[in-house]
């Protein structure tokens, strides 16, 4: 019995020994190191084995995984902030990885297409000049992608800006009010590709070519000079793809509406190198304005040079050719009601034209020297030009004998002009990551320099006030009638007048009184201050630090600027007028937890006053500087897994030396210049996918912009509503297409935005009612065709975007229709 059980623990024994040198031999490591482009290890990389066993790289960028069956088959994944992600599958028991940064740190200035889709945009370079995420920004920025642009059929900047919260369209031209404070296209403020650029003023741009468009909000002075303290607008055009991708569209509705667009991009070799995108708009279209069209062509191509993993050249262009008339908006009856006369009727002539010319040239180059070190610069050139013969009001209506305002007959002014401004802008600067023990830093350091400049050439003629019997034309004085040119009038009630003859016709708002004119036979007078040359330029030194401790973000930012005017540019008397001025910028971001960011915000502003009004005598100047400060703070979420934002703030801005017109008789040149304009809200933002087929929009935005204190101005205007500066505005839109079954592909769409109450200037009672627009879609997506259906004003709302006057109304267009069909391939 012995003898067996010690023959059972030899034979135990021996399987146990037999077992574990055969598992023994079947256990492997696998181990390797990781870099980054210039063959420096990475700490810190996560590295995931099969998605079950994760480990980390040590200092040295090393990492192990010990113990495993050897013969299995392994595949490892690299993530690393700042670096694209990587997957590859084990050979061997060593696997050595290059990281290379994400596309995102490899272009400051978006050289890339944006690749993700839907009406949700993470990341932004106008808040900070990195890429950053926008919930680590800590400031307000809104954005419209170029899928919530599709889906509600935007043609405009004017059919863009209404999703956004305190933004709210001042006029029919590229001119807005954010947050209660005007800009708009004709001055260098505005953005493209985050560099400063103008339009045309007259005409908003078509959107077709743009990836989207962002507004941060508050002073952006800091980053990019002068701005206006209620916020900026950058355009992103879009970029070449890396994938090859096609599509046609052609559009018809409302108005005789006509629009083709196209968009192709792609690599232009195997290697995918060399990347390119054309976008093209062509649209010819009416209004239900009286005599307005509108006939534009947009040509807009982009190319993204990769040589190597590390540098990054891009070239863009986008060239605008429109041919139309400038619309100055509707009048009513001198003390009348807004209903007075149609919002159809215009005060043109039938061979009114505008036709301009826009084109923008962007060169950017983006190094990156080391995982932590790079090199962006980038220049803008913009120029525009501008011809144009105008009849339109002359701000007042027709006189009587005595002097008395003729309650339907608008006085009218006469305008040919031509010009062609330009801009420049460089931008040079370099981000560089660090980490000092437990605190990260990114810094941002750089130079820029900005100039627009006015040559000598440009001209204006303008025919105006009334006929003098010894030549000429002056403004009416009943004291000295007998100077003056009389012819007889017969009023709407068949009374027959003797009434001073005016230079230009006046118009008879009572009836469509549009005709041929022979600008020939009016007494026109030079307006020299409206297109003498001019020159400034703005230049500026930054540096930004964001700070990272734990949970906690910090941003401390400070800008020294120069700005220089040359009045009297190219003449002998040319001066040269310099400034400067410091501005800071303090914000810090809060993670409450992976949801919920916490911010806030304190920056200065700083505008010189425009050149042309400086030096112009019938200004009133010279007027003092723009200063301005912004306080903000607010909630930056993110919920359904990040497929939802939903962001707050509270703001108060608060803004001194502001020039205003005077709405002076006889002088339209005359500014009075306000003391303080204060500005204080609440802004909601929702953003996001509900479900993989649910798409929202949602703003909502409370402003209370006031005078606060009237300086050199009228003391009763302090606590006076600014113009078109709505204290409630909002929108919604949401998309919702059925992902399966027989409907498959079919689509709805729906939406509303409304706007409350608005005064048109300062000095008067003219208020403009508030309003809410109800807008629809229908979509259909079969294979590779998309057909949809919008259809916007759906209750036929008569309503007015903004306005100067009653004198100059801006009406919001009828019910209408659009349809289009596009197919990509």
């Amino acid at each position: 019995m012995f003898g067996y059980l010690q023959k059972l623990q030899i034979s135990i024994s021996l399987y146990l020994f037999l077992c574990i040198s055969a598992n023994a031999q079947t256990k492997v490591n696998i181990e390797g190191t990781v870099r980054d482009i210039n063959n420096v290890p990475l700490p810190k990389v996560s590295v995931l084995l099969n998605k079950s066993q994760t480990a980390f790289t040590d200092e040295n960028g090393h990492y192990i995984f010990s113990n495993l069956p050897e013969g299995a088959e392994y595949t490892i994944r690299f993530t690393h902030t700042g670096f694209e992600p990587l997957q590859q599958k084990v050979k061997g028991n060593r696997l050595d990885v290059t990281l290379v940064p994400a596309s995102s740190q490899l272009q400051t200035v978006e050289i890339t297409g944006r690749t993700e889709k839907g009406y949700k945009n993470t990341a932004s370079f106008i808040g900070t000049k990195t890429a950053t995420p926008l919930k680590d920004v800590p400031q307000s920025i809104s954005y419209v992608t170029k899928e919530l642009m599709q889906d509600q059929a935007s043609v405009r900047m004017g059919d863009v800006v209404k999703n956004f919260s305190g933004v709210n369209q001042f006029t029919f031209y590229d001119d807005i009010t954010i947050r209660g404070f005007r800009i708009n296209g004709g001055s260098t403020t505005q953005l493209l590709n985050g560099l400063r650029t103008f339009t045309g003023f007259w005409k908003q741009p078509m959107v077709n070519y743009l990836e989207r468009v962002e507004v941060i909000k508050g002073p952006a002075s800091a980053l990019f000079g002068n701005a206006s303290p209620g916020g900026t607008i950058n355009r992103v055009t879009k970029k070449p793809l890396e994938e090859a991708r096609k599509s046609l569209s052609f559009t018809m509705g409302s108005f005789n509406n006509t629009r083709v667009l196209a968009d192709f991009t792609g690599p232009l070799n195997d290697e995918k190198t060399i990347l390119y995108r054309l976008n093209i708009g062509y649209e010819n279209t009416e209004s239900f304005r009286d005599l307005q069209f509108d006939k534009n062509l947009v040509i807009a191509p982009s190319v993204s040079f990769l040589p190597t993993e590390k540098t990054r050249i891009n070239f863009d262009a986008v060239y605008n050719k429109s041919n139309s008339r400038l619309d100055r908006g509707q009048s009513v009856l001198y003390k009348g009601d807004l209903y007075s006369t149609p919002i159809s009727r215009s005060l043109n002539a039938t061979n009114d034209y505008l036709n301009e010319e826009t084109y923008t040239v962007t060169a950017s180059l983006n190094h990156q020297f080391s995982s932590q070190l790079a090199f962006n610069l980038a220049y803008l050139r913009t120029g525009y030009t501008e011809d144009l013969l105008e009849h339109r009001s002359a701000n007042a209506y027709a006189v009587d004998s005595a002097g008395t305002p003729i309650p339907n007959l608008v006085a009218r002014q006469s305008f040919i002009r031509k010009k062609n401004p330009s801009s420049d802008n460089a931008s040079a600067y370099l981000t560089y990551s660090m980490q000092t023990g437990k605190i990260s830093h990114k810094l941002v350091g750089g130079y820029d320099y900005a100039t627009s400049k006015l040559p000598p050439g440009a001209s204006q003629l303008t025919a105006s006030n009334y006929q003098l019997k010894a030549g000429g034309s002056a403004a009416y004085n009943p004291a000295k009638a007998a100077n003056y040119v009389f012819y007889n009038y017969t009023t709407p009630d068949g009374k027959v007048i003797s009434i001073p003859k005016p230079n230009v016709s006046s118009f008879d708002i009572t009836k469509n009184d549009n005709k041929l004119e022979d600008p020939s036979k009016y007494t026109y007078v030079v307006q020299n201050s409206a297109v003498l040359p001019s020159f400034s330029s703005i230049s500026g030194i930054y540096l930004q630090d964001q700070i990272g401790i734990g949970n906690l973000k910090l941003l401390l930012g400070g800008r020294f600027e120069t700005y220089t005017d040359r009045p009297n540019y190219r003449t002998d008397s040319v001066k040269k007028v310099t400034q400067h001025t410091f501005l800071p910028r303090l914000g810090v971001v809060y993670s409450i937890n992976r949801n919920i960011n916490v911010y806030g915000m304190y920056t200065k502003g700083y505008n010189p006053q425009d050149a042309a009004v400086q030096t112009n005598p019938l200004s009133g100047g010279p007027f003092d500087p723009i200063t301005s400060q912004l306080w903000e703070g607010g909630l930056k979420t993110e919920w359904f897994n990040g497929n939802i934002t939903a962001n707050a703030a509270v703001y108060r801005i608060v803004q001194t030396n502001t020039l205003y017109n005077a709405n002076e008789p006889g002088n339209p040149d005359k500014m009075i210049q306000i003391g303080e304009e204060t500005s204080k809200g609440v802004e909601l933002d929702v953003t996001g996918r509900i479900t993989a087929n649910w798409d929202l929009t949602l703003a909502y935005a409370f402003n209370d912009a006031t005078i606060s204190q009237s300086g050199k101005s009228d003391s009763a205007l302090v606590g006076k509503q600014k113009p078109n500066a709505p204290k409630h505005q909002g929108n919604i839109w949401t998309k919702y297409t059925v992902p399966s079954g027989p409907a498959k592909g079919l689509g709805v769409g729906a939406g509303a935005n409304f706007v409350t109450e608005r005064n048109v200037s300062l000095n008067t009672a003219q208020t403009l009612p508030g309003y809410v627009l109800v807008n629809a879609a229908v979509y259909y997506q079969v294979n590779k065709v998309r057909l949809q259906v919008n259809f916007n004003n759906v209750t036929n709302k008569t309503y007015w975007v903004g306005g100067y006057d009653y004198i100059r109304l801006f009406p919001g267009a009828p019910r209408s229709w659009q349809a289009t069909i596009s197919y990509t391939f």
